[in-house]
């Protein structure tokens, strides 16, 4: 006995052996194998990472698994990834590895682990997945055409995986998430049963509308299974959409040309519940304790073939009658719930579906609402009609649906309406072509929204539909200090909510106050003008121009308030297009003169921008440079003025957030006139210091009216253009610039009377004439670095004294060259002495004599002019 179990044990030992050793001798001839399949079956680039032979993992039969896998299409959806996965195994029995070259290796199980499948159908109808080797192609190699694999599958699984499929022709996408799917039958045998079972979160949206969105979808189903004329057909099955329950009678058959299908499903109950089932929990949370009156069902049909051309005709009903609904935890019920729904094709062509509502009513309280019509052609020129009729009290939508809303509704709508349109004048915006007719309105509404201080109230907004447009006969509403009225007209509600196109229209709004501080978000943090932070600023509280606005509105408030400033008389056009805003013909008042202003602001791109023309008026200096930090930027020094200015300036730059300029990115120029200007040195360090340095400059008489001046500004420095003013007499020659920073780089001449520089100058002019010594001026440069706080100022009397002393020397030489001129004209006017009429003894001078004091004096002068002979010496200079 103790041999027999020795001679067993060391049996299985060589068979676990063997087992374990196997693959290393089947692994390269099982990886061979499966490329040659793929290349002699696809028209594709497959590649994996790992591929394992096992026979331990799905003992007793062999296991081959290939990691991280993809498939990649070829032209002409060349690069696309058609699938690809973490996971693919394949089970088949240990003696399909012992088969000979000629024969097929049968697969009994397929999984498939976290895998992607990503469909596509392109605009002319082609599809990616249709990659398998036309059967007229030539083998690569003749003797290979037995040796691949044959799946005769007991079993297969999909898990954890994605499923896209992309119609571009009839723009249609459905995602599906979540993909959990397991068949069981044999499908080895001609006739069999197929037990599955699947979950999945489904996401449908055709064009632009997003008609299902992650809803949940189980379906337990067993299909007999007719291989051999690709029929299968339902047995028992129940699914699920959300929790709506249907289960399905019918059959699909694949045939060569096309899909037959012959299906009615319906709802196996007629609870009202049903109703609400199809509804994403996100909105009716738990139904238990829910309690229902009335009925609900679905029951449908789709009967037809499948092609190119057709698809199946259908009927399917949804239709619920006098039901109601009430949560337990809430105080009001929806009552007369009606539901009349009928979509139909009874010619099996795609245009020829049609969605009737027959009747689609409800009543909260007293309060009913209706709704009913028709939309046919739908996939094509859709023609839509539709009437709305009713009252909606929006506080009651929480006392009914446990819905966390974002905010707190108020107010109640109003509506009777009938509309009747064809979609291609929708898209076209061919507006006469929409036939719209009755009123609706808007009472006692509020908005409450984080991103205002204030709630939004609009105690009453009336519409009148009319063909071709929508009247907006009155809006009234409030929001902190802010009071609205406006009135006008919108080209294109319909469109607007249909197509998304954007909200066009033409509105006149009037304000006896208008406060933009209203408006602004109560969390936002303003950031530092001029910074580089400043433009690196999260977008997350940015103020952005709405991108669906294309509309004109004619404006003007009594006051309206921007932070600290208060405009009066406020009037002008605003236009919004394309995430830009642009002012027009916009005047009013603001510190005891009149603005005019023009221009844009724009947030389409990364960083907002603005452009503007501005033209302030008479406006009081001391105002306006205290509470406007763009003009402190443009001029500190204006702190200590008190006067009006007029100024023109355009600029353009880049915006925070918060829609404040960055100031390092201004550029433009600006034009200013004092018309009158008193100035209190105290007020700026600057003057402060000037006056110390200059004793003899009173500045405390210091006048600037009627200044006028050029400044130019880019990348943070503003440039002063020379201008000149007086102070009591003196003339002073200004230009310069200075920066963000507050440094100042300017040059002063100040055209000072030479006495005021005392010392050596008071000996040069003590040579002239006492007239000309008094009226005697001279440049003295002066010179401002440092800051407007803090600055340095540099006499450079040096250069006036040099530029006095040559002054000098010019002014004699002149005077002497004057004297010559005047010696050689009585030259050449004759030469003698006119004689003297006043002498009594009759005796004149000798001619000689004068004649020779002539020429000794022209010698003299015109050698001190031309430097020839010598001269005495310079007094003036020491020469």
């Amino acid at each position: 006995m103790k041999k027999v179990l020795k001679i067993i044990g060391i049996f299985l030992g060589v068979v676990l052996l063997l087992l374990a050793l196997s693959p290393l001798f089947f692994e390269s001839t099982m990886e061979k194998l499966v490329k040659r399949t793929i290349d002699n079956n696809l028209n594709a680039d497959v590649a994996w990472g790992d591929f394992d032979l096992s026979l331990f993992r799905s003992f007793p039969d062999a296991a081959l698994t290939i990691k991280d896998f993809s498939v990649v299409n070829r032209a002409p959806f060349a690069g696309d990834t058609l699938a690809s996965g973490e996971l693919l195994k394949l089970d088949m029995g240990i003696t399909q590895l012992f088969k000979s070259g000629d024969q097929p290796i049968i697969v009994d199980a397929l999984y498939f682990e976290k895998t992607f499948v990503n469909i596509r159908v392109d605009s002319t109808g082609q599809t990616n997945y249709d990659i398998a080797v036309k059967s007229d192609a030539p083998l690569t190699d003749s003797t290979q055409t037995n040796n691949s694999f044959t799946f005769d599958l007991k079993r297969y699984e999909l898990k954890e995986s994605r499923i896209n499929y992309l119609d571009e022709k009839t723009k249609t996408f459905i995602r599906l998430t979540d993909v959990n799917h397991t068949g069981t039958g044999d499908f080895s045998l001609a006739q069999s049963e197929l037990d599955t079972e699947t979950t999945a979160l489904v996401s449908l949206q055709i064009e632009d509308i997003e008609y299902l969105s992650e809803n949940e979808v189980a379906l337990d189903a067993v299909f007999q299974m007719d291989l051999e004329n690709q029929k299968y057909t339902f047995l028992e099955n129940e699914a699920r959409v959300n929790a709506l329950p249907l289960t399905f009678n019918g059959f699909v058959k694949v045939n060569e040309t096309n899909n037959e299908i012959d299906l009615t499903f319906k709802t196996p109950s007629s609870d009202f519940k049903n109703f609400l089932a199809v509804i994403p929990k996100t909105y009716v949370k738990e139904l238990d304790g829910v309690t229902t009156t009335g009925n609900f069902t679905v029951d449908g049909m789709l009967k037809g073939v499948v092609d190119d051309t057709y698809i199946p005709k259908m009927d399917i009903k949804i239709a619920s009658d006098n039901a109601s609904f009430k949560y337990p935890d809430l105080p009001k019920a929806v009552q007369n719930i009606s539901i009349d729904a009928r979509l139909q094709n009874d010619t099996g062509l795609v245009k020829d579906t049609y969605l009737t509502i027959g009747a689609l009513s409800f009543r909260i309280d007293d309060e009913r609402f209706t709704a009913n019509g028709s939309i046919r052609n739908l996939t094509e020129n859709a023609l839509v009609n539709l009437a709305l009729k009713g009252t909606l009290n929006l506080a009651n939508i929480e006392k009914v649906l446990p819905v966390e809303m974002e905010q707190e509704l108020s107010g109640v709508f109003k509506a009777d309406v009938t509309t009747n349109f064809d979609m291609n004048s929708v898209e076209n915006e061919q507006y006469q072509n929409i036939k719209s007719q009755g009123t609706a309105s808007l009472t006692n509404f509020t908005y409450n929204d984080g991103g205002f201080k204030n709630p939004v109230k609009i105690s009453n907004a009336n519409l009148a539909f009319t063909p071709g447009n929508i009247q907006l006969k009155g809006l009234s509403a409030t929001s902190g200090e802010t009071d609205i009225q406006a009135s006008g007209t919108i080209q294109n509600l319909i469109p607007f909510l249909m197509s998304k196109q954007d909200l066009k229209g033409r509105f006149n709004l009037r304000s006896n106050t208008f406060s933009l501080n209203d408006f602004m978000s109560s969390e936002a943090t303003a950031s530092e003008s001029g910074t580089k932070a400043s433009e690196a600023t999260s977008t997350k509280n940015a103020i952005k121009i709405p991108d669906f606005l294309d509309a004109t509105v004619d404006f003007s408030a009594t006051k309206l308030i921007y932070d600290n400033l208060t405009l009066d008389n406020a009037k002008g056009t605003l236009r919004i297009q394309e995430e830009t805003a642009n002012i027009s013909n916009v005047t009013t008042s603001l510190f005891g003169g009149n603005i005019a202003l023009s221009g844009n602001v724009s947030t389409k791109g990364t960083t907002p921008t603005f452009a503007m023309n501005l033209d302030l008026n008479k406006i009081d200096i001391a105002q306006s440079f205290s509470q406007l930090e763009l003009l402190t930027f443009f001029a500190p020094i204006a702190r200590a003025l008190d006067g009006d200015l007029n100024t023109t300036i355009k600029l353009n730059g880049n915006l925070n957030n918060d829609l404040t300029p960055v100031l390092t990115s201004l550029v433009g120029d600006a034009f200013a006139q004092i018309i009158t200007a008193e100035v209190n040195p105290q007020q700026a360090p600057l003057l402060s210091k000037l006056g110390e340095k200059v004793s003899f400059l009173n500045l405390d008489r210091l006048s600037l009216r009627d200044l006028s001046t050029a400044l130019t500004f880019n990348n943070g420095k503003i440039q002063v253009k020379p201008f000149d003013f007086d102070i009591k007499g003196i003339k002073v020659t200004a230009a310069g610039s200075h920066g963000l920073d507050k440094t100042i780089d300017y040059d002063l001449t100040l055209d000072v009377p030479a006495r005021y520089l005392g010392g050596d100058v008071a000996k040069l002019l003590a040579k002239l004439d006492p007239k000309d010594a008094e009226t005697t001026t001279v440049a003295l440069p002066v010179g401002f670095n440092g800051t407007f706080t803090n600055p340095e100022i540099s006499l450079n009397t040096e250069a006036a004294v040099k530029t006095l002393t040559q002054k000098l020397i010019d002014k004699q030489k002149q005077d002497l060259k004057d004297k010559g001129t005047d010696i050689l004209r009585d030259i050449i006017g004759g030469g003698t002495t006119p004689k003297d009429t006043t002498a009594t003894g009759g005796t004149t001078t000798p001619k000689t004599t004068t004649q020779e004091s002539t020429t000794q004096a022209v010698k003299d002068i015109l050698g001190g002019i031309f430097g020839g002979g010598k001269k005495k010496k310079d007094s003036i200079n020491g020469n």
